[in-house]
C-alpha cells in the first residue's frame, strides 16, 4: 500500500506504520546486553527484572555507636535506679555503627546514653579503661539495630523490567548483590540532512544559504528518548547520492531519518528514495505542522527491514515529527512506557483557527493568573524554531475542530513544572526591548517573564479579562496629549489600576544604513517608490503614527505599505534590513539592534499597567524592585533612545 501526498488521518498513519513494524518483528525490544553496574548504567532501561540476591543488611547491624546488650538486662533501669553492666561478652559489648550485633544481643544503647566506669567504679571518658557502664533507662528489644533484611530481603523484586534507572536505583541494585545488569540495547538512529542550500554550523553565509541545525535538534531529542543518534554530513539534492547514503545507513543503523525533501517539489527526493530502497507506506499525514511526513521501510541485506522516516525540513515540523512518530518506536525498542506529558485545563487568551480535518499542534506560552491557568498561542510558522524554545506546552486540537475562541477552555500538555508556572509573570501588550532586559534580570528572583505582543489596546483588554498580570502601553490620546489614562478608563472601566512609567523613549523612522532614500520626515512616506512597513492596528506606535499623520494632513491612503503590519519593533527593523521595506516607525533600540539608521521624530512615555491586586502581590514584587536597581537602570540606559529618569514614577494608583 502506497499513499502519496494524501493527508491520511494521524491515527491511521501510526497504525499502518506499527503494523508493518510488527510484521517485520520490530515492535519489541531490539536486543539485550549485559553491562557493568558502574559503567553508563544511569538512564538505561532494564530488560529483565532485578531480584535481590542477598538481603540488605545481610546481618543484624548496629545502627549507632554504643553498647550491644540484651534488652532484658536493662529492664527496670531509670534515673533514680541506674543499672551497672560489666563490659564483657553477654552483658555489654562496644560496637560501632554498622558492626555486626553479637549473637546473644538484641539491642544497642547509644554511647551518649551511658556513663563509663573504670575498675574502681569511677566515671571515666576513656573507653579503653571502661570496666563497666552505667545506664539510666531501659531499652526496648531491637532498639538502634538494623535487622537483617530491614532494607532488602533476598529474592524480593527490587525493580521491574522496563524501569528507567535513576541514580538511587544503582545503589539499591548493588546492595542487593548485583554487579552487572541486563538492559535493552540503545537503538541506533541515522540522521541524514539533505539539501543543496544547507551549510554546516559555523560556515560563512551568503544569500540562499541555510544553516543545517535540524540534525542537531533531532539528535538531541533522540538521545533524550534513550537512543543513540549519528548525524551524517549534508547530502546535496542528488537522487543517486541520497539513495547511496540512505542504503549505507540502513546496513548499520536501526532507523534512518531523511531530513528535508519530504514534500513534492522538483528536488524533493525522499519519497522516491524510499520507493527505490524499499516500501513507501505513507506520504502525507493530516497533522499540522508536519503534514508531508514520509513513512516507509528500507529492505537491507540479510532480509533486514529498517524503518525510514522522511522528516519535513521546517524545524518545528521536524521536531514534532520526532515526538509523534519516533518516540513511540524508541520506547517500544527499549521496553519502557511511552513518554506522557502532564495535561491540565487552561483558558485561551487569543482566538486560534485550525485546518479542518487535521490534528493541530498549537504551541503556547502559559502562566497562572489568579486561580486560572492561561495559555497564549505562539507563532504558528513551521519554520519558527523560537516558538519551540518559548513554548510552555502544546494544545492539540483534534480533527473537525476548526478553532477555539478567546476565553475558551482547552487541554494543554505542559512542558513546565507547577512551580515554574506559579512563578511566571504574564505580560500581554505593547512590545518593548526593555521587557527582554527585564526578563533576564527577573531570573535572579526566580521569576519568569512571558511576553505576548498584541499591541497596547490588546494588552488593556487582556488585563480587563484577567488574562495577564501586567501590560506595556503607550497610547497617546489625540485630544489631551496624555498617555494611557483615557484608554485605561475605556478598556478597563471600574477596575483598580496602578500605572507606572517604565521609560521615555524615542520613536522615529528606521532606514537602511546611510539612508539611501534620503528619508527625513513623515512627508517622505508618500513619495513614489518608497515602501513603508507599519505596526499592527491597536498598537501604540500605530496610534502615534496616525495622530501625527492627521496633525500634518497626510493621508495614509498615499503611503505604500501602510497596511503591511509587524507585531514588534524588531519585526519592523527586520523588514527594513531584509529589503522588504525602505522605512518604518519604531524605537531607536530596534535600529541599533539591526544596524540601521534612525531618524528621531517623537519622544513618548512607555508605561506598565498593573491591576492593583497583582501590583501588590509577592509574584510581581521583583518587578518594582528592578525600577530602583542600578544594574537594571544601567542596562536600559545602554539601549539607544531611552531616558530612564521617570522610571518607576507612579502615574495612577486608584
Amino acid at each position: 500500500m502506497s499513499i502519496y501526498l494524501h493527508d491520511i488521518p494521524l491515527t491511521k498513519a501510526l497504525e499502518h506504520f506499527r503494523q508493518n513494524l510488527e510484521a517485520a518483528g520490530l515492535w519489541q525490544i531490539l536486543d539485550v546486553e549485559t553491562i557493568p553496574l558502574d559503567q553508563e548504567a544511569l538512564a538505561r532501561v532494564l530488560s529483565h527484572p532485578i531480584w535481590a540476591k542477598i538481603s540488605s543488611p545481610h546481618y543484624h547491624a548496629s545502627a549507632m555507636d554504643g553498647y550491644a546488650v540484651t534488652s532484658e538486662q536493662s529492664d527496670g533501669a531509670s534515673p533514680s535506679n541506674p543499672f551497672v553492666l560489666p563490659v564483657t561478652p553477654e552483658f555489654a559489648q562496644y560496637v560501632d555503627t554498622g558492626d555486626p550485633l553479637p549473637e546473644w544481643a538484641n539491642a544497642v544503647i547509644p554511647i551518649e546514653n551511658v556513663e563509663h566506669l573504670d575498675a574502681e567504679g569511677n566515671i571515666t571518658k576513656t573507653l579503653r579503661v571502661s570496666a563497666s557502664i552505667r545506664i539510666r533507662a531501659a531499652v526496648a528489644p531491637w532498639s538502634h539495630v538494623r535487622s537483617l533484611g530491614e532494607d532488602i530481603i533476598a529474592t524480593q523484586l527490587l525493580l521491574p523490567a522496563g524501569h528507567v534507572l535513576r541514580a538511587v536505583d544503582l545503589g539499591a541494585i548493588a546492595a542487593a548483590g548485583h554487579h552487572e545488569i541486563k538492559v535493552s540495547r540503545k537503538p541506533r538512529v541515522a540522521i541524514l540532512p539533505t539539501g543543496t542550500e544547507l551549510v554546516p554550523i559555523g560556515a560563512s553565509l551568503k544569500p540562499g544559504d541555510i544553516i543545517e541545525y535540524n540534525s542537531l535538534v533531532l539528535a538531541a531529542q533522540i538521545k533524550t528518548m534513550g537512543a543513540e543518534a549519528t548525524r551524517f554530513p549534508i547530502t546535496i539534492d542528488n537522487f543517486d547520492l541520497i539513495c547511496k547514503n540512505a542504503a549505507e545507513a540502513a546496513e548499520k543503523y536501526d532507523m534512518v531519518l531523511l531530513n528535508a525533501g519530504s514534500s513534492a517539489g522538483s528536488e524533493d527526493f525522499s519519497s522516491r528514495v524510499v520507493e527505490k530502497l524499499g516500501t513507501l507506506l505513507v506520504h502525507g499525514v493530516a497533522v499540522r505542522p508536519g503534514h508531508p511526513v514520509i513513512l516507509g521501510m528500507i529492505h537491507a541485506k540479510n532480509d533486514r527491514q529498517v524503518p525510514v522516516i522522511g522528516v519535513p525540513g521546517y524545524p518545528v515540523s521536524a521536531a514534532l515529527t520526532i515526538d509523534i512518530f519516533v518516540e513511540p518506536i524508541i520506547s517500544k525498542w527499549i521496553g519502557r512506557t511511552p513518554a506522557e506529558i502532564p495535561t491540565e485545563e487552561a483558558i485561551l487568551t487569543r482566538k486560534i483557527t485550525s485546518p479542518a480535518g487535521d490534528v493541530d499542534y498549537v504551541r503556547v506560552a502559559a502562566g497562572r493568573v489568579g486561580n486560572n491557568l492561561l495559555v497564549a498561542p505562539l507563532s504558528r510558522g513551521a519554520g519558527v524554531i523560537t516558538s519551540l524554545v518559548q513554548a510552555d506546552g502544546v494544545v492539540i486540537l483534534p480533527p473537525g475542530v476548526q478553532g477555539v475562541e478567546a476565553g475558551g477552555k482547552v487541554q494543554v500538555h505542559l512542558y513546565r513544572t507547577q512551580k515554574e508556572l506559579n512563578n511566571t509573570i504574564l505580560c500581554i501588550g505593547s512590545h518593548d526591548l526593555i521587557l527582554d532586559v527585564m526578563s533576564q534580570f527577573l531570573t535572579a528572583y526566580d521569576r519568569r517573564l512571558v511576553s505576548a505582543n498584541v499591541g497596547s489596546q490588546g494588552g488593556l483588554i487582556s488585563l480587563n479579562r484577567a488574562e495577564s498580570h501586567m501590560a506595556g502601553s503607550h497610547l497617546l490620546d489625540p485630544e489631551t496629549g496624555e498617555y494611557n489614562l483615557s484608554y485605561i478608563r475605556r478598556f478597563m472601566p471600574g477596575k483598580p489600576v496602578k500605572l507606572v512609567t517604565l521609560a521615555a523613549r524615542d520613536q522615529g523612522l528606521l532606514v537602511k544604513k546611510g539612508n539611501p532614500e534620503g528619508v527625513k520626515t513623515l512627508n517622505d512616506l508618500i513619495r513614489p517608490g518608497l515602501k513603508f512597513v507599519n505596526r499592527q492596528r491597536g498598537s501604540g506606535t500605530r496610534v502615534l503614527l496616525d495622530y501625527h499623520l492627521a496633525k500634518q494632513g497626510i493621508s495614509n491612503e498615499h503611503i505604500y505599505g501602510y497596511t503591511q503590519e509587524e507585531y514588534t519593533h524588531l519585526g519592523v527593523a527586520a523588514a527594513i534590513a531584509s529589503g522588504r521595506a525602505n522605512c518604518g516607525l519604531a524605537v531607536a533600540a530596534a535600529a541599533q539592534a539591526l544596524d540601521l539608521d534612525f531618524i528621531p521624530l517623537f519622544q513618548e512615555r512607555y508605561d506598565l499597567v498593573f491591576p492593583r491586586e497583582f501590583a501588590s502581590s509577592e509574584l510581581l514584587a521583583p518587578v518594582f524592585e528592578l525600577f530602583q536597581l542600578d544594574a537594571f537602570r544601567k542596562a536600559v540606559s545602554a539601549l539607544q533612545g531611552y531616558e530612564i529618569t521617570p522610571m518607576g514614577q507612579v502615574v495612577l494608583d486608584e
